[in-house]
C-alpha cells in the first residue's frame, strides 16, 4: 500500500537538532503563516547496510522549479502522477543514481557525516529569511491532544518518509509506489539559486514497476550502456519531425535498440524499430512528432528498453535550450 498522505511543504525553518540514537532522524522544525511542523529525515537505515545514499546538488535545476516558484506556504497534497510536481527518483529525472554515495550519520570531525551534510544548508536556510525549504513526503497529524516529542509546540505535526519510497524490502514493500519519493528542495530567492538533497537506502531496488513501485528482479542486461548524450530541442523552422535525440553505446558490442523508446514528460513514447547501434558509436534519433515531443520550455527525455525498463534519462530547463538550430549536450 502506497503513502496515504503524500504531499509538500513549504515553510521556513526556525530550529533543528542533529540525528542521534538507535533510529536517528535529522530533525527540522519549520513554520508557515500559522502551523509548526516538524520535519523527520532519516540519516541511518534499519537494514543492513546502515549508510544512506544520498547526493546533494549544490545548483539543482529541474522543470519542476518553474511550478515551486510562486507556490503557497503550508502543506499541499500532491497527486502521485507523472504530470505534476511529485518526485519519483527514477521516473522524473532529479539526478543521476551514479552520483549517490553512501555515508554515516555521525563520524567524527566536521562537515564530514549525512548529519552534517543536510545541516550545512539547513543553517544557511534558518539565517535566510527569505529562504524555504520545499520537503517532500508523508504528513502525519496534527494531533490535537500531543505536543512534539522535539520542539514542544502543539499540536504534534509534521512530514516524514523524506526518502525514496519504492523498491523496497521485507516490511517496507507496503510503502511502495510510484511518483510518491520525498526529497529536500531550499530555495534561496537573493542567490536565485536552489539545491535538493536527495535520499535512498542501499537496500533499495533502482528498477521498479511502473504501477506498484515494486523492485523488478529481471534486469537489463544493457543498464546503464546507451546514454543520453545530446538533443535538439528547438530545430531551425517548425519542431514537428526535426527534433532530435543522440545517443552513444558506451560498450564495445553492437545492442539491437528495436523496440526501445524515447519518453517525454508527458509518458509519450517514440518507438525505435530497426535500428542496432555498434560499439562506442552514436546515433541521433529523429522524433517523428506524434510520439514523444521536448518543449522549449523545459521537459524530460528518458530511454526505456523494449520492457519498458529505464536505461537511461536527463533533464533540461528552458534556460537550456539555445537559439534555434542548436544541440543541447547533457
Amino acid at each position: 500500500m502506497a503513502l496515504q498522505n503524500y504531499g509538500v511543504l513549504k515553510a521556513r525553518p526556525i530550529n533543528k537538532k542533529i540525528g542521534l540514537g538507535n533510529s536517528p532522524h535529522y530533525q527540522i522544525h519549520m513554520i508557515d503563516d500559522t502551523t509548526d511542523y516538524r520535519i523527520a529525515v532519516n540519516v541511518k537505515s534499519k537494514l543492513s547496510p546502515s549508510e544512506l545514499l544520498y547526493v546533494v546538488d549544490e545548483n539543482f535545476t529541474h522543470p519542476l522549479i518553474e511550478d515551486l516558484k510562486d507556490f503557497k506556504s503550508g502543506f499541499t497534497p500532491v497527486a502521485s502522477k507523472p504530470e505534476g510536481i511529485a518526485l519519483d527518483y527514477i521516473r522524473s529525472n532529479l539526478f543521476d543514481p551514479r552520483d549517490m554515495v553512501p555515508l554515516a550519520h555521525n563520524i567524527p570531525g566536521p562537515d564530514n557525516d549525512l548529519n552534517e551534510k543536510i545541516d550545512h544548508f539547513v543553517q544557511i536556510a534558518i539565517n535566510d529569511i527569505s529562504s524555504s525549504i520545499f520537503a517532500f513526503g508523508e504528513r502525519w497529524g496534527p494531533e490535537p491532544h500531543k505536543k512534539d516529542d522535539h520542539f514542544g509546540y502543539r499540536p504534534g505535526n509534521g512530514i516524514h518518509d523524506i526518502h525514496m519510497n519504492q523498491g523496497n524490502v521485507g516490511d517496507f514493500i507496503k510503502d511502495d509506489g510510484v511518483w510518491q519519493d520525498g526529497g529536500l528542495l531550499f530555495h534561496f530567492p537573493g542567490q536565485d539559486r536552489w539545491v535538493g538533497i536527495f535520499l535512498a537506502f542501499q537496500s533499495q531496488a533502482w528498477h521498479t514497476d511502473d504501477k506498484t513501485g515494486h523492485t523488478i528482479t529481471h534486469l537489463p542486461i544493457s543498464d546503464g550502456i546507451i546514454r543520453i548524450i545530446a538533443a535538439k530541442i528547438n530545430p531551425e523552422g517548425n519542431d514537428t519531425g526535426k527534433e532530435t535525440v543522440t545517443l552513444i553505446n558506451t560498450s564495445p558490442d553492437s545492442i539491437d535498440l528495436n523496440g526501445w523508446s524515447i519518453v517525454d514528460k508527458n509518458k509519450k513514447r517514440e518507438i525505435l524499430s530497426g535500428l542496432e547501434l555498434r560499439g562506442c558509436e552514436t546515433v541521433s534519433i529523429k522524433l517523428s512528432g506524434s510520439g514523444a515531443q521536448l518543449s522549449n520550455k523545459g521537459g524530460i527525455i528518458t530511454l526505456l528498453d523494449n520492457n519498458g525498463i529505464k536505461i537511461d534519462g536527463i533533464s533540461y530547463n528552458g534556460g537550456d535550450v539555445k537559439k534555434q538550430g542548436w544541440s543541447v549536450v547533457f
